[in-house]
Formats: C-alpha cells, structure tokens, sequence
C-alpha cells in the first residue's frame, strides 16, 4: 500500500480507509468505502466537514452506552446517516483504560493489553457488534466508518476481520492493525486518555507505558488469533460460528468491496 491512508484531522484519532490491500485472488479491496477512527468527542468543524466530504451512510460506534454518555460524539448537521451501536455495555472501560495498581511500566501494560484481547473474542457485546458490523456492509449502500474509543484495539480487530473476510492475507491484516502506530494524531488520543488512567492510577505513567497503551503491537492481534482458533478450531469458524459469516455472506461482500 503506497498512498496515505489518514485523512488530516484536529481532533480525530486515527481517521483513514482501511482499503486498497491486495487480496489473494489477485484483487484490491475497493478504496473510499471502508473508513475507520477514534471516536468523535473532540472533532473540529474542520473535521466534520471533513469526514462529510467522505460520504459515509453509517457508522459503527463499538463504545458502550456509558462510554457514547461521557463522550458523545460530534456529527455534522448535514450527516443523515445511520449509527449502529450497542444497548448496553461492550466493555467494563475502553481497552487502553483498563488499567490496573501495577500498570506504571510498559511490562504491565502490554500485559494488561494481551488479557483485552484473550477476552474479546468471548465477549457476547462484542461478538454482537462484529456481527452487526458485517451485517450493515451487506445490507447499506455507500461509506462505513467503524470507531471505538481510540479506534486501535475493538476497532483494529474489526477493521481485521473484514480483510481477512476479503481475503486480504495474514501478514497485510496485521500491517493494517499496525498501520495505527503511524497516525498522526496521537497527541488527540493522549489527551483523551492519559489524565483519566493517571487518575486511576494515583500516578504517573512512564513514557514506555503510555505507548503501550495507546500503540497496538503483534502480540496484541496475535492473541485475538489464537483465542478464536483455540475456541472455533480456526478464524474462518469464528466468523461462521460467532458471528454468522458463512461462504455465501463471503462472496457477496467479495463482490461489493474487492475491485
């Protein structure tokens, strides 16, 4: 992938499309369809008008219903799309924020990280938002954008997900999840973040820890992997078992999104 995937923003983590990876078939997934971000608390009317100008029909919001409360995203008055997001709660906190007395080194943090992702192929809130995930790229026409909280860990695996269903291969899927350590804007996530895990903590966080945070690495998806082959037998079973992904769904997002 050569061109620049991340759409300039002020106060937008991560905003890029997560298409144009080549496919095993010898295809591209389509570009300008398939967007992904952090949340939206802190857009500009820049930004706004920014992502308005990508056409997206809807967004996927895998935040919490307490989380979507303590940070209510922005959106245009000129937006008339659809947000789909979950009744309920997807996550005790968001991923990089579920700290613990000991999280103060990088050590700990990616520790604390690599349980996030051993749980959230066995979270049902989680299992549900994939699946409806899928379910609007198949049914609604034009743009998507899919978002979290920092728009790397449920989002990343999200993101993961429909490329491997695209049949983008392993090593570009992983590329793609750590494709988010290259945004620029991690200053936007840092200020959203850093303050309330310092104010959970009771202290500070050295620099190595905060990076653990809120940067992803291999072992992060790798765990996803292997938890979900652990418990279905490999990733294409999750897919079909957890969340309804069959061969059939398969060729038909093949057809709308590979060029």
């Amino acid at each position: 992938m050569i061109r620049d995937p991340f759409i300039p923003t002020e106060g937008i983590h991560n905003l890029r499309d997560f298409g144009g990876w080549k496919t095993g078939e010898g295809g591209s997934v389509r570009t300008g369809l398939l967007w992904r971000s952090g949340q939206h608390v802190d857009a500009s009317d820049a930004d706004l008008a920014a992502v308005d100008a990508l056409d997206i029909r809807t967004i996927i919001d895998l935040r919490g219903e307490s989380e979507r409360e303590r940070n209510p995203c922005r959106r245009s008055d000129r937006w008339a799309g659809e947000v789909i997001a979950y009744e309920g709660e997807t996550t005790s906190s968001p991923p990089h924020m579920n700290v613990a007395p000991d999280t103060t080194t990088a050590e700990f943090a990616r520790e604390r990280m690599i349980g996030v992702y051993t749980r959230m192929p066995r979270n049902p809130a989680m299992t549900e938002m994939f699946s409806r995930y899928f379910k609007a790229l198949d049914e609604r026409e034009g743009g998507s954008l899919v978002h979290c909280f920092a728009g790397k860990d449920r989002t990343g695996v999200a993101a993961m997900l429909v490329l491997h269903v695209l049949g983008v291969h392993r090593d570009e899927q992983m590329a793609e999840f750590l494709r988010t350590n290259d945004a620029p804007t991690l200053e936007v996530l840092a200020s959203q973040s850093v303050p309330g895990i310092e104010a959970k903590l009771g202290r500070k966080l050295d620099d190595d820890a905060i990076r653990a945070l809120l940067e992803v690495h291999e072992d992060y998806l790798a765990t996803f992997w292997r938890v979900a082959a652990e418990d279905h037998g490999s990733l294409d079973a999750y897919l079909e078992n957890a969340l309804g992904v069959d061969e059939v769904l398969k060729e038909r997002l093949k057809a709308r999104f590979v060029a």
